[in-house]
């Protein structure tokens, strides 16, 4: 009988290992989604940080014969650089056809009121300089934006000339802005305080008093008292139009600036590096705490923060609630089985419906159905001007819960499963009822689980516009949803949001180039405060994980 000859094994060769490839192309797909990340981040930060730090001012002169971009400029072009870039044009030879590349250099020139464009573009090869302006200021204005100038002198109240070589030129001018921004304060608060409180107030006697034409002495007393605010905040205007500065543009022309219009100024050639920190600061501070002018495209963002935060928070308040009942109903009360199989289906598929059909199903249900029925009970006296039937930040929030709400839900499902089976029975063999277990031992477990979902709905609601355009959001907000009066609380009222915002710098304003700045400002400071609330959400859900670590995970 043939005997099979035995087979010998090498073990000089390695076997080869199942799956390797795959984890290469794993490692290599979570690589390019940091890399991905990462690069968004540096796009938005590179583009928003240099946003607030002062630039010097340049003068670029131009050889002669060549054609100045602004008017009456005669060969100079003085502004702050922006950029350079190179463009390819086409240029036809003996050969044929070729590129022939150009590097050209854009300036932001400020004074859009004498030259009416913002920026000029200007070829590097038709440059024969390029210098610091010498004192000249940067003025940044209510209206009309920055403005670059050599002030002449500063005129006040009684025509009193204070010359720009004079010694007290600049400490003077340093304390009547000091005043001027004291005295606009002090309007704001009578034109936007008192007499909106009183305005207010006028309002509801007047809808009280409809058809009845005679006076109460309520209204005569308040009309009494807006006079003299109204006497007043004229008083501080014209105050604030008495004392300007004189200027000349760098094309030589002279202007008058009210100091009531002059926001900050400065002198860029002539900062040092400290003094460019502290304007960093305040740049920023500015942004942060200021309300927005020009179209948006200068000032501070703080209703926009203020209105994307209120809104976050109710909206967390409220997804949470409905989310964490209808999960216990889903996992602990009800019978499995197919309809409870096909709820869970649509509450999956609800997570991937377009936002925008949640704003539209905002706008019909809450805004004109429940707000319009909150108006005919208790504000039939207002119509037809509408107070809830219209958008405001309690419909936008409850809208964006309705849209983040399959996420808690399913969330809380898997937190809740996750409890182990031996803690819920040895509850119930103690004597607890099935929602005693529930209420004491199931949800504290559960309770990590939770927050991540809601963690999630922060991140997706905090950043969505589509929706919010149909049930609330506006370009510019003139009261807070928070304020000082009774009831301190005003959900019917209109917001600003960040999202929002910088779809309207990007794709609305005026002047597109001149807001793409404060485009990569605000989208950094959206970016941050997703990632503070969700820091804040993270924090506590571990502090809760471990603390139930040993009942539940």
């Amino acid at each position: 009988m043939n005997v099979p000859e035995k087979r010998k094994y090498d073990f000089t060769k390695a076997p080869a290992a199942k799956g390797e490839p795959f984890v290469w192309l794993t490692a290599m797909g979570l690589a390019l989604g940091l890399l991905m990340v990462v690069g968004l981040l540096g796009v938005i930060v590179s583009n928003g940080i240099p946003v607030f730090w002062p630039k010097q001012v340049l003068e670029i002169k131009l050889k002669p014969g060549v054609q100045n971009p602004v008017p009456e400029g005669g060969d100079m072009i003085v502004g702050e650089l922006v950029q350079k870039r190179t463009k390819r044009i086409p240029v036809l030879n003996e050969q044929g056809q070729r590129n022939n590349d150009q590097t050209e250099i854009q300036v932001f020139l400020g004074n859009k009121d004498t030259y009416n464009i913002n920026f000029a573009f200007a070829n590097q090869a038709d440059i024969t300089s390029i210098s610091e302006a010498k004192n000249i200021y940067r003025l940044e204005r209510l209206e009309y934006g920055i403005a670059f100038g050599y002030p002449t002198a500063i005129r006040l109240s009684d025509g009193t000339l204070i010359e720009v070589n004079a010694a007290s030129f600049g400490s003077t001018l340093a304390r009547l802005c000091e005043e001027a921004a004291s005295r606009r304060a002090q309007i704001e608060k009578i034109e936007k305080t008192e007499i909106g409180r009183i305005n207010s107030r006028l309002n509801d006697l007047r809808v009280s008093q409809k058809g009845d034409s005679t006076p109460s002495p309520e209204a005569a007393k308040l009309d009494a008292e807006y006079q003299k605010l109204a006497a007043q905040a004229a008083k501080l205007r014209a105050e604030q139009g008495a004392i300007a500065l004189i200027y000349k543009t760098p094309t030589g022309v002279e202007r008058t600036l009210s100091l009531g219009d002059l926001v900050s100024y400065s002198k860029p050639n002539q900062l040092t590096l400290l003094d460019k920190v502290r304007l960093f600061s305040h740049n920023i501070w500015s942004f942060l705490t200021e309300n927005p002018r020009e179209a948006n495209t200068e000032g501070g963002i703080f209703p926009a923060i203020f209105g994307t935060f209120a809104m976050t928070l109710l909206m967390s308040l409220a997804v949470v609630p409905f989310g964490v009942v209808a999960a216990i109903y889903l996992r602990e009360y009800a019978k499995q089985g197919l309809f409870v199989h096909c709820v869970r289906i649509a509450v999956n598929n609800l997570a991937g419906v377009p936002s925008i059909v949640f704003g539209v199903f905002g706008l019909g249900f809450f805004v004109y159905f429940v707000g319009g029925s909150i108006d005919q009970l208790f504000f039939g006296k207002y119509l037809p001007t509408p107070t809830f039937g219209t958008g405001g930040v309690f419909w936008a929030a409850l809208t964006l819960a309705l849209m983040t709400v399959p996420v808690v839900i399913v969330a809380t499902e898997e937190a809740m499963a996750a409890v182990p089976r031996g803690i819920r029975e040895g509850s119930l063999s103690c004597g607890a009822s099935k929602w005693q277990t529930i209420q004491r031992i199931v949800l504290p477990a559960s309770l990590p689980g939770i927050l991540t979902g809601l963690v999630l709905a922060m991140a997706r609601g905090a950043g969505e516009v589509a929706p919010l355009m149909l049930v609330g959001v506006v370009k510019l907000a003139p009261s807070l949803p928070l304020d000082g009066d009774f009831p301190f609380a005003h959900l019917e009222r209109k917001f600003m949001h960040l999202g929002f915002h910088i779809y309207d710098l990007g794709f609305q304003s005026p002047d597109s180039e001149a807001a793409k700045p404060m485009v990569f400002a605000t989208a950094l400071l959206l970016i941050l405060l997703v990632i503070t609330l969700n820091l804040a959400a993270i924090l506590t859900r571990e502090k809760l994980r471990k603390k139930y670590a040993g009942g539940a995970f």
